[in-house]
């Protein structure tokens, strides 16, 4: 399943504006207070458990049964009233997410639990998203119908593949009819808006394979989709039996015509290519994944779950025993999970590493404000030889420039950019 990290995805496989906008070297001394970001209105929840491992996952999961996940519940609770008592939420949650893992495997009175404990620090939006992360063997018309009553109103599907071999050889737990039951079943209980998972550059997976998977997914009306190519990991299985680049993997050139029949198709049936993996229909962006890539604050809680709050990046222990131990510590009066302020460059790093995912790209005004002038040339200068390869776009208007990668073009080439922002800045 996909969670709160953004897979790194390039197919070539390698590693208020104080004017004038675009004077280099121009501008005062910066208000840090002004720039700080906004307070979270976002709460992302790890849900660990899964029913095994998936042979490309290197998430932070458990295959514990029944006691372990009460356990767990119980502990996430107390979790979620520790971080409410040293940072009171400000404003009411705007999206919530349950990642995994498998959210889907917690039953209807867990969640429950974990709502009533949202619901007792948090204000919830009237209009806020909250999602959550299905596997297609995990569901039923009865916890789908007890998920939506609880206020869950979009579910995150991992499909995966369409094709029988291809589930087998990635160790999913499904097959292909239980993906269409599952889609049906969300459509009984009353989702409108589900998103489906798919996955290229599988092993042995043909470029017919894959054309054949993306329009299977498309029959099903999903409101948006999530294409990821694969990303070989160190200590997975795939890690241990394969090799990046070799057989039987596809060769980087076919993954290349997956990814571009992927934009061609999609986006001539209207779905919008607004992030480097991601389309939707009008008006079904992620909202909670844009918060990431806008890179915006928000609370994590959970094993293995990163919040970032008061420029602070915490990770959580992505062992279950040490993550329990952690909390009990807390609870009993520890100082529970902190980690180092990021700098200016190490914040314009992740602002750039995530902008540049997204079709709309960044404003050249907004980093000179967040983060200085200085900082910000040193990102035109980087930028500024790749026009000529056609790899990005810098658009000047009144009273600011926008930073876009080309589309599809630019996205292929993410990574050689991006290594070369981080070389320059970090």
């Amino acid at each position: 399943m996909i969670d709160q990290r953004s897979p790194s995805i390039s197919l070539t496989k390698g590693k208020e504006f104080s004017s004038p906008p675009f004077t280099r070297g121009a501008g005062g001394d910066r208000n840090l207070e002004k720039q700080a970001m906004r307070s979270p209105s976002s709460l992302y929840l790890h849900i660990p458990f899964c029913k095994r491992r998936c042979f490309y996952c290197d998430f932070a999961i458990t295959t514990g049964g029944d006691r372990l996940k009460e356990e767990y519940v119980k502990a996430l609770c107390q979790e979620l009233a520790l971080t409410a008592a040293i940072q009171p939420p400000p404003a009411p949650l705007q999206t919530i997410f349950f990642g995994g893992g498998t959210p889907s495997l917690l039953n209807v009175e867990q969640m429950a639990q974990i709502f009533e404990a949202i619901t007792q620090y948090w204000a919830i939006a009237p209009d806020a998203e909250i999602s959550l992360e299905a596997n297609p063997d995990t569901v039923s018309l009865a916890s789908l119908q007890g998920y939506r009553s609880l206020g869950i109103n979009r579910i995150s599907l991992g499909a995966q593949a369409f094709q029988e071999n291809l589930l087998a050889i990635c160790g999913r737990g499904h097959g292909v009819q239980q993906i269409y039951s599952a889609v049906d079943l969300i459509k009984q209980a009353g989702f409108v808006n589900f998103s489906l998972d798919l996955i290229s550059g599988l092993p042995d997976q043909t470029l017919a394979d894959w054309q054949f998977s993306l329009q299977e997914a498309i029959a099903l009306q999903p409101k948006h989709l999530s294409v990821y190519d694969l990303t070989i990991e160190e200590g997975t299985a795939f890690g241990k039996r394969y090799e990046a680049g070799s057989q039987p993997l596809p060769k980087e050139s076919h993954t290349v015509e997956m990814y571009l029949a992927a934009h061609e198709l999609l986006t001539g049936l209207g779905y919008e290519h607004y992030e480097i993996s991601n389309y939707g229909q009008a008006g079904y962006q992620a909202k909670h994944n844009l918060v990431y890539w806008h890179n915006q604050e928000f609370y994590g809680v959970g094993m293995g779950a990163t919040s970032y709050i008061d420029r602070q990046r915490i990770d959580r222990p992505r062992k279950m025993r040490a993550y329990l131990e952690a909390i009990a510590a807390w609870s009993d009066g520890g100082t529970g999970f902190t980690s180092p302020r990021v700098t200016d460059a190490e914040a314009l790093m992740d602002t750039l590493m995530q902008g540049l995912r997204l079709a709309e790209g960044l404003s050249l005004k907004a980093l000179q404000e967040r983060y200085g002038l200085e900082l910000g040339d040193r990102v035109l200068d980087c930028l500024e030889k790749y026009q000529s390869q056609q790899w990005v776009n810098l658009i000047e208007n009144a009273d600011d420039m926008q930073i876009k990668l080309t589309i599809p073009t630019g996205w292929l080439f993410s990574n050689v950019i991006i290594e070369d922002l981080y070389n320059i800045l970090l």
